[in-house]
């Protein structure tokens, strides 16, 4: 089944669970992702709160594959910053193969962080988001 953002933004946090621990990790991508918070999932808010998140704070991801990083596009003026490093590793979640995106290394801000991503379409990842061990919200990218 092919998604979109739309549908992911209206499914249960049960569902996107499941759509993640049954999706593959596929490769590390490389370039620029539009990028869409998940929160609040399968309620009427998670749409306009991915809207003002979009525009304001968090607009996506650009990977760097070959070296193992990502920076990470903010604010209205699309600014690159908050790196992380980017490997293959067990997911928090089920400890199966995921991409890591990991902050720990490489930024003061972001430090406690980690995203874990999994491969639900062609240039389509879902994202989990922890704060140490701590789940907070989902997102998406878009190659």
């Amino acid at each position: 089944m092919a998604y979109d953002v739309a549908q992911l933004l209206t499914m249960s946090q049960k569902a996107l669970d499941d759509l993640f621990t049954a999706s593959p990790p596929g490769d590390i991508p490389n370039g620029q992702a539009k990028g869409t918070a998940i929160i609040a999932p399968g309620t009427v808010y998670s749409q306009d709160i991915a809207e003002v998140i979009n525009l304001f704070g968090w607009q996506g991801k650009v990977f760097d594959a070959e070296r193992g990083l990502l920076k990470n596009s903010i604010t209205l003026f699309h600014v690159q910053a908050i790196i992380a490093r980017v490997y293959k590793g067990a997911s928090w979640l089920d400890g199966k193969e995921c991409i890591v995106l990991d902050y720990s290394e490489t930024s003061v801000v972001a430090h406690y962080v980690r995203d874990e991503i999994r491969l639900i379409g062609p240039g389509f990842y879902l994202g989990k988001v922890y704060w140490k061990k701590d789940r907070l919200i989902d997102f998406c990218l878009q190659f």
